[in-house]
């Protein structure tokens, strides 16, 4: 198998094989992201791309259902493009039924209605994307590239053709005291424009990111664990999915770490909030600092 550089699929395709289309992102700008740092964006080889889809098709059942193509960006390339792998994908593993990829607001605005009916015809489906918030002084800060007016402008395409996403999203994007104001965006997003995945991950500042720039230069304030705990309580109680819809809150930056359908949102809410009172009982102040984490 071809892989260029960092590999990264998200928590629940575990157990998706990785198809590996793009190489990098072709953003990479995000204040608080280093995980293409000195990765150059590109396409992959066709001829790189039938190699590793024979490989697949020896090593993975015929009847294969799903692929996650690989890496940051892999739905940035052109509806043609994305088209013309989907059709090799096909030729070599005749049943796939979703073609899932992280994708960005911004190249879905590039893709019109009938790029989008297309791809999903082809099995795009599934698309991962890393909204963080629909409040515009995160998006702002964060560098994300658009606005939450392009947030809904775009997700209203994918509802129109029937095209499902996951929404990715980060637990103190905001920075400290600004937890309600983003939740309450967020939730208006989401409730509007229904995801089958809620994926809240803890913001974290690598050294090497702007993000710790900004952090240093006092223009970014770290919310403290309690409000990070705080805003996913909120956002919990404020979201209305639909009840088989996936809460994703076990990534590993996440302090209290749980994940449940909505139809269990009472459950989860209850759960999340026994565990706070755990932590101020057991460790006092805790829930009052700021801890450290890895590099996303």
């Amino acid at each position: 198998m071809h892989y260029t550089g960092p590999v990264y699929r998200p928590p629940p395709e575990a157990h998706t094989p990785l198809l590996e289309i793009t190489y990098g992102c072709s953003w990479n700008k995000c204040s608080f992201c280093t995980m293409y740092h000195g990765q150059k964006f590109g396409s992959s080889p066709l001829e790189d791309i039938k190699e590793d889809l024979e490989e697949l098709s020896k090593y993975f059942p015929l009847d294969l259902k799903r692929l996650f193509l690989v890496n940051g960006d892999a739905f940035t390339l052109s509806t043609n493009k994305l088209l013309e792998i989907s059709k090799l994908i096909h030729d070599y593993l005749p049943k796939i039924e979703c073609l899932s990829a992280y994708a960005s607001i911004r190249n879905i605005k590039t893709k019109s209605i009938d790029d989008l009916e297309k791809l999903k015809e082809e099995g795009f489906n599934d698309l991962y994307i890393g909204l963080e918030t629909a409040y515009d002084p995160a998006l702002k800060l964060m560098k994300k590239g658009y606005d939450s007016k392009d947030e809904y402008n775009q997700l209203s395409k994918l509802k129109e053709i029937g095209m499902d996403y996951n929404a990715l999203l980060m637990l103190g994007v905001a920075g400290s005291g600004n937890y309600k104001e983003n939740v309450n965006a967020t939730v208006d997003l989401l409730n509007t424009f229904k995801p089958k995945i809620v994926g809240p991950l803890t913001t974290s500042i690598a050294e090497n990111s702007h993000l710790y720039k900004m952090k240093t230069n006092q223009e970014f304030v770290e919310a403290t664990e309690r409000e990070k705990l705080n805003e996913e309580l909120l956002l919990l109680e404020k979201l209305e999915m639909d009840d088989d819809c996936y809460f994703f809150g076990s990534h590993p930056y996440n302090l209290i770490r749980f994940s449940d359908n909505f139809k269990n949102k009472e459950k989860m809410i209850k759960n999340l909030k026994e565990n706070m009172d755990k932590i101020d009982e057991l460790k006092p102040g805790l829930l009052d600092s700021v801890l450290p984490r890895a590099n996303l």
